[in-house]
Formats: C-alpha cells, sequence, structure tokens
C-alpha cells in the first residue's frame, strides 16, 4: 500500500473528542495522507495532527464560524462533496456527520470508519429539536432541514464500499439506517497517559466528563445529585452549560475543559465515573477505567461494550432519577478491584486499535484490487 495515494477526510477539527483520537492514529498509519475537513481551529489538535496537510472547505471563511458553526449545519453536505478527491486511490472517512458523503473516484476506494449515523438527524433527534426545545420559527425551519439532511445521509451511504463502527451499537444503527452491514473495530484509549495513581487517593467525589448536549442526560445525573447531595465534578464545555448551571445544586460543580494531566488527576481521585446517556461508544469510561475507577452507566449503547457489570462498573437500566439513584445506592455496596479494572482497559488501547485498523484496511485494499 505504500505507493497508493491516499486522503483522510473528518468531519471538522475543533476539538480532541474520541474521533479526532481515531484520525490521529490514521494519520499515523498513512503518514504522507493530506487531511480534509469542513472547518479547523488551528491549535484544538495535538501536535502529530496539526503539523499535517490540512485542507478545509469554504465554511472555514464564513463568519462567526467558530463560536456558531452549528448555524452552517445545512451547508455541510455541500462542502463535503465539494472536496476535489479525484487524484486518490484510496479514501479513508472518519465520519459522526457528513465525512462519509465525499464523493470519491468511480475507481477509488473509499473505507468510512463510522463513530454514528448524524445523531441529531436519527436516534437523537427528539433530544436536539423537541417541539418544547424550540421557538416558533426553528419549529418551521428544522423539521424540513432534518428531513433533506436524512434523505442526503441514506443516499450518501451508498458512496461508501465498506463500513467499519467503532461499536455494536453503532453498527446496528447503521444496518437500520442505511441497510449496509460494518465491521466493528472498537476506537483507540489512551491507557499510556491514563493509569493508576501511585497512592491511593481519598475518593470524596463522582465525575462526568462530557460535552454538555442534550443526548448526553447530565440534567438527569444533576438532578439525582441534587437529591443526595454528593459532590459531584462535572468537566466538559457545550450550548447546554447554562441550562444545566441552573438546574444544579451547591454539591455539583462545573470545571470545563481540562488538559491531559488534570483529567487524569481527576479521574485517580473519583470514586465512581458517570454516564447517564446512551453512548456511541463511550471513551471516557475507558480513560476512567485505566485510572482503576469503576463506572455506573446507562445500561445500553457503547456502555454495554465497555463496562462489565459488577467487575468494572454498575448499570441503570431507565433514563429516570430513581434508576441512577438506586445504581449508586448499589454501587455504594460493592468493592471493586482497580487493578482489574485497570486491566480491562488495556484491552481497547491504542497499540491494538492501530494493529486492528490497519489490518482491515489492508485486508479492503486487497480485496478491492483482486476484484478490479
Amino acid at each position: 500500500m505504500e505507493n497508493i495515494k491516499v486522503a483522510l477526510i473528518h468531519d471538522w477539527l475543533t476539538g480532541q473528542r474520541g474521533g479526532e483520537k481515531v484520525l490521529e492514529v490514521l494519520a499515523e498509519v498513512f503518514p504522507k495522507a493530506p487531511i480534509y475537513t469542513l472547518f479547523h481551529f488551528p491549535g484544538s489538535q495535538t501536535e502529530a495532527v496539526e503539523k499535517r496537510n490540512i485542507q478545509t472547505s469554504f465554511l472555514q471563511r464564513m463568519p462567526f464560524l467558530k463560536k456558531h458553526y452549528r448555524w452552517y449545519l445545512p451547508f455541510y453536505p455541500m462542502a463535503a462533496e465539494l472536496f476535489d478527491l479525484q487524484r486518490y486511490d484510496l479514501v479513508i472517512s472518519s465520519s459522526h456527520c457528513v465525512a462519509k458523503g465525499i464523493i470519491p473516484h468511480p475507481d477509488a476506494l473509499h473505507v468510512a470508519y463510522i463513530h454514528s449515523p448524524v445523531r441529531y438527524a436519527w436516534s437523537q433527534y427528539h433530544s436536539y429539536f423537541s417541539r418544547e426545545r424550540l421557538s416558533f420559527f426553528p419549529n418551521l425551519l428544522i423539521p424540513p432541514l432534518i428531513h433533506y439532511l436524512r434523505m442526503w445521509d441514506v443516499t450518501s451511504s451508498a458512496r461508501v464500499d465498506h463500513f467499519i463502527a467503532n461499536s455494536r451499537n453503532v453498527a446496528r444503527r447503521v444496518e437500520k439506517y442505511y441497510r449496509r452491514q460494518a465491521d466493528v473495530i472498537h476506537p483507540p484509549v489512551d491507557t499510556e497517559s491514563y493509569y493508576l495513581p501511585d497512592e491511593d487517593p481519598d475518593k470524596k467525589y463522582d465525575l462526568i466528563v462530557s460535552a454538555l448536549v442534550p443526548y448526553k442526560m447530565i440534567d438527569l445525573a444533576i438532578s439525582a445529585y441534587n437529591r443526595i447531595g454528593w459532590p459531584l465534578k462535572i468537566v466538559g464545555q457545550g450550548p447546554e452549560f447554562k441550562k444545566l448551571h441552573k438546574l444544579a445544586g451547591q454539591n455539583v460543580e462545573f470545571i470545563g475543559a481540562l488538559g491531559l494531566s488534570d483529567l487524569r488527576r481527576l479521574y485517580q481521585g473519583a470514586r465512581t465515573l458517570i454516564l447517564p446517556g446512551e453512548e456511541d461508544f463511550g471513551i471516557t469510561a475507558l480513560e476512567a477505567q485505566a485510572c482503576g475507577t469503576p463506572v455506573v452507566a446507562y445500561g445500553r449503547g457503547g456502555a454495554c461494550e465497555t463496562v462489565l457489570e459488577g467487575e468494572t462498573g454498575v448499570f441503570f437500566s431507565e433514563l429516570k432519577t430513581s434508576s441512577l439513584l438506586a445504581a449508586l445506592d448499589k454501587f455504594q455496596g460493592l468493592k471493586f478491584n482497580n487493578m482489574a479494572i485497570q486491566t480491562h482497559a488495556r484491552s481497547f488501547s491504542r497499540e491494538i486499535f492501530k494493529e486492528k485498523i490497519t489490518a482491515a484496511i489492508r485486508r479492503k485494499w486487497q480485496t478491492f484490487k483482486e476484484g478490479k
């Protein structure tokens, strides 16, 4: 594969979430491949990604982009389609929105690593756009816009030769919405940077590490912790911040974004990490477990693939305050082995992902060549 021309596609580069960690490994595997993305906020990525040849779309020049990039959602499909990828033999997209909808050369192989079909168009539409959340004019404009986005999303899925999903949970969505099969390779977890503390800390708080967006169900966790009064620290940023801050009692602390060392320290010092919503996969659950910290999670979606009931955490079965409180009560009565928790997390390491994704893409390329 050394002599073929490869391009990497990612939706946008604005932070260092799970999708960007996948992109970073793909960039290592294909060190000469340019990265195409709708827009890029310089300084938001690791040095390894920042120094690459990053090609952005016309959206990069739009006003107020950094603060209000979601305003430009209607233009995302067109921006992805306008990338000129005709000179590449292999195109690899890392997609949770529109990256998989690029138009490759007809003789090229397109492999899509998919983090989720567009969440706010499919499984999380009502979390983002319920009638109660929207004022009069958005209620008129958003439904037809999302209807168009769904049609484009399904149509553009035919441009993908092979799907690789980040979890069995997402593979089921790919089959449901696109009627396509997807292989499953779990995304990389930086188990080298997250590890057990040198000394056992005095664990006095619980922790959430999450984007502050509706489907993460942070309000559910705040409701539960307001009721019991336990200390809860919330790391993350997002459009729900003001709403969530108003809901929170004095026992809930919002910390914002953190660097790796500070985040590791919080993981190590927490009694438990709380995952109150349905995750596509849930890398934070494994980062916490790599630090020996157990997880209390909603028992659907990706958490079912990353948390072992009774061994590395506890599940709750309903998106209700009472259900989360019952799980926290159960958690109190259990003892966990932090070394066993760390060992489980290491089975999702960065190196294991790199080996699996490299082997999978090589197989797809070989099959593609033989079929030409």
